[in-house]
């Protein structure tokens, strides 16, 4: 027979390699590639901009012919690993973002060579998950009926947990017949992510259904406050239905206060979900754990473990207490998704049925391999490292004339700000605010550090999350030598 008259169905595929061989050798160099970039990651820049040449690139209108892997792989080499996010960096500190653990790079790479999907079916990758969600059921000392599953971020956790509330509101009838004439109305502290008004927004809801509360003095959501405005709904005809409390806020890292808020919603019979996006995995820390006291009352908790748990992106995760509550939200009838006593399509436990994807990739493998090889003790570890580093940062702050610490801080995110050269006055606000904003530009052009920029009681700040563990005493000293120099120069002045 002659390859003329093998039928292109008999072919091997066009996605295969064409010499297994080769590509065994090319694997193996990506390996080495990797592990040399993450042991020399200190020796280059945080971050730095794509030139001109590499961004136009990227802006091709139409794909050119096939090139071997080989051309492919250089080509990343040269315009993708360079200009990369920069957060696997020490002196990456700008963003509430995990370094990643290398090991969980090789897992990922496993993961998508079993290429298993994950919405449902009794495969190994389900177990998986579900083995995650019962280690996370006992962290958070959540009943025996509670699930989670993995998602992209808090982001889509925090959504899934305030569908899950609305049909605990309104029944399952939503679902057909839609939010009707219903008046639900939900609470968040002023401090809560962006997140928690967009999930009102995805849900149906609308943002102005979402009642802002008051922070007290410890960037707290304030409980007077809150109750107040629940009893002015309640007056008003309308039903509150949902608290989202924060464990860990995005700019100061603050705790509201869960025990306080348990009390209060089973008093009015909400549902208390708690944004714990970084803040929930200080279970692991007895430095931290404290702040989560009343943890196990709540209804729900959406965290990351690619923050504090150092997984590579992504991998959020949502755990509701009873999963129930998931299930009346998601589960289908749909004949394409019926199960069987054995077989494939057998299982007790069906991801698709807990959220809203059924197209999932095994998430839960890098976190099992990092949670099985580096132990829970390495999270709380990290977690101690970061508050040890912000310790630091704060006294060298305070050592410093020309800065100032805006905001609480007791945890691993540090705000603070450039004021000027002492003896200097005259210095406005904006323009301190713009000396500020210019700083930060300037040190993460310059690659050595990579604060970001908030805003606290109304100044600019320059903000400093310290999550990565890869991070040294010799960082600290870097970003607050950056912000003098950088300050003094904007100031006119020599430098410091």
């Amino acid at each position: 027979m002659t390859q003329s008259d093998i039928s292109p169905v008999d072919s091997p595929s066009a996605f295969d390699p064409q010499d297994w061989e080769a590509f065994r050798v090319l694997g193996r160099r990506m390996v080495d590639d990797l592990v040399d970039q993450l042991q020399g990651l200190a020796d280059g820049p945080v971050w730095q901009p794509m030139p001109d040449a590499v961004r136009a690139a990227f802006r091709a209108p139409s794909l050119a012919a096939p090139v071997p892997v080989e051309q492919v792989y250089a080509d990343y080499l040269e315009t993708v690993v360079p200009f990369a996010g920069g957060n696997r960096h020490p002196g990456f500190m700008g963003w509430v973002q995990g370094g990643g653990a290398p090991v969980g790079a090789l897992a990922e790479m496993l993961a998508a060579g079993l290429n298993m999907n994950c919405g449902g079916r009794d495969h190994v990758g389900i177990a998986l998950e579900e083995q995650i969600g019962l280690w996370v059921r006992g962290w958070f000392g959540f009943p025996e009926g509670a699930k989670g599953l993995f998602v992209t971020g808090a982001s889509m956790a925090n959504f899934v947990a305030c569908l899950a509330a609305r049909s605990r509101a309104l029944g399952a009838e939503v679902r057909a017949h839609g939010l009707g004439e219903a008046r639900l109305t939900a609470y968040a502290a002023d401090g809560a992510h962006a997140c928690v008004v967009r999930a009102m927004e995805m849900a149906g809801l609308g943002r102005d259904a979402l009642r802002r509360v008051p922070l007290n003095a410890d960037f707290q959501m304030d409980i007077k406050a809150l109750e107040a405005r629940i009893e002015t709904d309640v007056e008003a005809g309308f039903r509150p239905f949902l608290i989202t409390a924060t464990a860990g806020s995005v700019d100061v890292g603050a705790f509201d206060d869960l025990e306080a808020l348990a009390d209060l919603a089973a008093r009015y019979g909400i549902w208390l979900h708690v944004d714990g996006a970084f803040g929930a995995l200080g279970v692991h820390s007895a430095r931290v754990r404290p702040k989560l006291a009343g943890l196990h009352r709540v209804q729900s908790v959406a965290f990351d473990f690619h923050k504090w748990g150092q997984v590579p992106y992504d991998a959020g995760f949502v755990m509701v207490a009873d999963g129930a509550d998931l299930t009346e939200v998601f589960a289908s009838p749909a004949a394409y998704l019926s199960r069987e006593p054995e077989g494939l399509a057998a299982g007790d436990f069906w991801p698709t049925d807990y959220g809203p994807d059924l197209s999932r990739g095994c998430r839960a493998l890098k976190t099992w391999f990092i949670l099985r090889s580096s132990g829970v003790e390495a999270i709380g570890a990290a977690i101690d490292r970061g508050l040890d580093l912000a310790d630091l940062l704060r006294r060298r702050i305070a050592e410093v004339p020309e800065l100032e610490q805006l905001g609480p801080s007791d945890l691993n995110i540090v705000c603070f700000r450039w004021r000027g050269m002492p003896g200097g006055g005259g210095d406005t606000t904006a323009l301190l605010d713009e000396q500020n904003r210019r700083i930060a530009r300037h040190l993460q052009l310059k690659g050595r550090v990579a604060p970001s920029l908030t805003r606290i009681d109304g100044k600019v700040a320059l903000r400093a999350a310290l999550f990565n563990p890869r991070a040294t005493v010799s960082d600290i000293n870097a970003l607050v030598d950056g912000v003098r120099f950088e300050g003094a120069a904007l100031a006119g002045k020599a430098n410091p």
